[in-house]
């Protein structure tokens, strides 16, 4: 399981570096422009910049309406910033359709400039509060688009969190579903270590977090530390550990 930490800036990334070890992506999003929301192209540069060459940085094009050439152009400045893994929000899509055709157009935008680049798909374990896709639909959606991955986040951070709106038995059949696809399955939102057996369990492949390595748990008032990126990959790796050797054991 891959580890992808969201800092709010060039500060916080800064402090992502001194724990590069720990962590797997470094992903660029403006926590105040909403769950997926999009940073300036500078910011990305200078993220980019900011980490060691060898880790991957990540960019979120926003919580995105529908629409396609829009949103299409956003990818691309994200991929040209230097992101080389690129998420959207699909936060205005209301069907599975919509959907297919936004993913489309930043797929053939990312691609046509870098075909190495890696698209997320991302839809919101509370869809049900905004009246977005369906989280289920996500990998389907991922799929016929020809993205890499789906994901799931939540869009309103009130407190709730990922398992409140999409039980950890939802987001098995999730993460069944993109591989059957052949993507990844990344999940997210508000995710805390309590989760970290669940989500091993399930198989998830990438784990986003920020407010669990924050100084008090808060993703907006707490700053990223070091210790806490650290401390959060060990409870990883030991989930990890004691997952493999019950299926060893099972086997």
């Amino acid at each position: 399981m891959l580890l992808l930490i969201s800092p709010d800036g060039v500060q916080e990334a800064h402090d992502c570096a001194k724990a590069a070890e720990h962590l797997d992506i470094v992903d660029v999003k403006k926590p105040d422009e909403g769950s997926l929301g999009a940073n300036f192209p500078w910011v990305i540069r200078e993220i980019r910049e900011a980490v060691p060459a060898h880790k991957p940085v990540s960019a979120t094009v926003g919580d995105v309406p529908y629409k396609p050439g829009t949103v299409a152009q956003a990818a691309l400045g994200a991929v040209v910033s230097g992101a080389t893994y690129i998420k959207v929000g699909l936060y205005g899509c209301t069907t599975p359709e919509q959907a297919v055709e936004v993913m489309r157009g930043v797929v053939r935008a990312v691609k046509d400039h870098r075909p190495d680049a890696f698209v997320v798909a991302s839809g919101y374990a509370d869809a049900h509060r905004i009246g977005c896709v369906n989280p289920l639909a996500l990998p389907d959606i991922a799929h016929r688009s020809g993205s890499d991955a789906a994901m799931l986040d939540t869009a309103v951070k009130d407190g709730t969190r990922l398992f409140d709106h999409v039980p950890p038995e939802v987001c098995e059949e999730f993460v069944r579903r993109a591989h059957d696809a052949g993507l990844l399955a990344a999940l997210a939102g508000s995710v805390r270590v309590g989760d970290l057996g669940a989500l091993t369990r399930i198989g998830t492949d990438i784990v986003g977090v920020r407010g669990a390595v924050c100084e008090g748990g808060d993703r907006n008032a707490g700053r990223i530390k070091p210790h806490l990126v650290a401390a959060f990959r060990a409870e990883m790796d030991r989930h990890a550990g004691e997952h493999t050797a019950a299926v060893t054991a099972a086997g």
